[in-house]
């Protein structure tokens, strides 16, 4: 499949701090790509990296075109968006008012603002329950699908998840990992950075494996789902 974005020798951290050193991967147009690994390895920083937030070194296509003159704006209206770790919802706005605030990049275009909060209104029924509700009254999952459904309405075209699961129970997380089968059908690309490795190797067509800022392995994710080493580190024993 085409790469709708391709990373590579991509190097990047926090001052003298190289947190991620030559990381290279491709992201098809419509799949869904992971990165696992543990705690520290460099997965936010990929990320942050990839969205422009922090500088970085190597280069980086979008759609055949070099990323390296677009600052964040630029790529939010390319199509290129991050769901951060954190969520960052706006506490005190009400859920419309959140995902109004995503679609500013389409501020002028009133109709499909309309038409996306019907989409995610329909995707998330909850969230149309809770239209009117601040956001942070919400519980952990709710303020997951806000965050989704914000960056939905940006319209992107590849989405780049920081933990969807992070805090959230059992069953909850299930759920979310539903959703996020459900807009990959969509045409949506996703790079999914997740701990859960078992949740995000059966949720991916293709994954990556950071340690230590560099890629440790790759492959087809029910390869990586079936390695003895990935099952033996992240997944919780012998793949067989």
């Amino acid at each position: 499949m085409t790469a709708l974005l391709s990373a590579s020798g991509v190097h990047a951290g926090y001052g003298h701090v190289e947190a991620v050193r030559g990381v290279s991967l491709d992201v098809p147009a419509g799949g869904v790509v992971t990165v696992i690994g543990p705690n520290g390895a460099g997965k936010t920083t990929l990320l942050a990296a990839l969205m422009g937030l922090l500088p970085a070194t190597g280069h980086v296509t979008y759609d055949g075109a070099d990323l390296a003159d677009l600052d964040v704006e630029d790529r939010v209206a390319a199509g290129l968006c991050l769901v951060p770790e954190k969520r960052e919802l706006f506490a005190e706005m009400s859920v419309a008012d959140n995902l109004l605030l995503g679609a500013y990049a389409h501020r002028r275009d009133r109709a499909g603002i309309a038409r996306g909060l019907d989409d995610v209104y329909a995707r998330f029924p909850r969230l149309a329950e809770r239209r009117a509700q601040r956001a942070g009254t919400l519980s952990g999952g709710e303020r997951q699908m806000l965050a989704l459904g914000r960056a939905l309405m940006s319209r992107p075209r590849l989405l780049m998840l920081d933990e969807p699961s992070l805090g959230l129970a059992p069953l909850i997380v299930r759920e979310i990992f539903h959703i996020i089968a459900g807009l990959c059908e969509t045409g949506v690309a996703i790079l999914l950075v997740e701990q859960n490795a078992r949740a995000a190797l059966q949720s991916a067509t293709y994954g990556y494996v950071l340690e230590g800022g560099e890629i440790a392995l790759h492959g087809p994710a029910s390869d990586l789902l079936h390695d003895p080493r990935v099952s033996a580190t992240y997944l919780g024993g012998d793949a067989h």
